[in-house]
């Protein structure tokens, strides 16, 4: 048994991972800002993780052997994370995400399309820092999401005060309602009304997890690996958005119907114009027995399609 401190972890696969660590018999300590409580028998503190002193408050003498943070953005929310908890956390774990390789979005080093994208081309121990940017308004963070994730790792990973791991999690799918992304829905929207995907002709693929795996990995990480670094999270099996699509036109009786438009130009969720689908051959050496794509796709659209002819309120 260990113990276990999530902030964040009031939805989706976050809530997942609370459900799966207490089912594991770890004891388990949700921090949020108390709109939403954590199962029974999983102690609860109630702070603003952007409050230094409040979580300092909240969490009083308490020490735990991991801190899972699920909801961090940003450099400075990890300075924030980094000085509250070090000196009575043994291993962090954030949770990040395949954007850190998005080449439209920082200068990083050429991968060659269809070469899956390792862990080593983005390293949070030599990534710069700048806590001076604007982080604290929510525009600047949603515009630069990806690069706030890299120095968030950058921050947590020259900390000397703890092990650290970086779950860098592919595209998560499944759960239905509870996919707060939409993505998915998107798709199944469009193939069920019989409108149009605006899609690049030449779309590249991508790699995408099920909001379940992803909580798995995660309590792995937290609990039964002494792994550090970045790690990638991501299904086996590559999937471009008209992969997706016919996995969709699959369980609707419908055809994806597409508007195709050239490289650069806007298009839908998961058509990408780029490359950055990463490896998980790094996850898998260390003991984590990824699932292939195909496994959960069909599951995952049938939720979503189900979702999408519920009624509403």
């Amino acid at each position: 048994m260990q113990k276990v401190c999530v902030i964040g972890g009031s939805r989706y696969f976050g809530k997942l991972l609370v459900q799966r660590l207490q089912a594991a018999g770890h004891r388990v300590t949700v921090i949020n800002r108390g709109s939403t409580r954590p199962p029974t028998g999983v102690e609860h503190l109630v702070a603003d993780r952007d409050d230094e002193a409040a979580l300092a408050a909240a969490l009083g003498s308490r020490a735990f052997d991991t801190v899972v943070d699920q909801v961090c953005y940003t450099p400075v929310q990890a300075a924030v994370t980094a000085r509250v908890f070090g000196g009575r956390v043994r291993r962090v774990v954030m949770t990040s995400t395949i954007e850190v390789y998005d080449p439209a979005t920082a200068a990083l080093p050429a991968v060659p399309p269809g070469t899956p994208v390792r862990e080593e081309v983005v390293d949070p121990c030599t990534w710069p820092v700048d806590p001076d940017l604007p982080w604290h308004d929510a525009a600047h963070r949603q515009a630069h999401y990806a690069e706030g994730k890299r120095q968030a790792e950058a921050v947590f990973a020259r900390h000397r005060g703890f092990a650290f791991t970086a779950v860098r999690a592919a595209h998560v799918l499944g759960g239905g309602a509870a996919e707060f992304t939409g993505r998915l829905a998107h798709h199944v929207r469009h193939i069920t009304r019989g409108t149009r995907i605006t899609a690049h002709a030449d779309a590249l693929p991508t790699v995408f997890i099920h909001h379940e795996e992803l909580a798995d990995v995660l309590v792995w990480a937290a609990t039964r690996t002494d792994a550090t670094g970045p790690v990638n999270a991501c299904s086996d099996g590559l999937l471009d958005v008209y992969g997706l699509g016919a996995a969709i036109a699959a369980r609707t009786g419908r055809e994806a119907v597409y508007r195709r438009v050239a490289r650069g130009e806007p298009a839908s969720p998961f058509s990408l114009d780029r490359h950055y689908a990463m490896s998980n051959a790094r996850g898998k050496a260390l003991g984590f027995a990824f699932s292939h794509v195909t496994d959960w796709l069909p599951g995952a659209v049938a939720e979503a399609l189900h979702a999408s002819a519920a009624p509403t309120a």
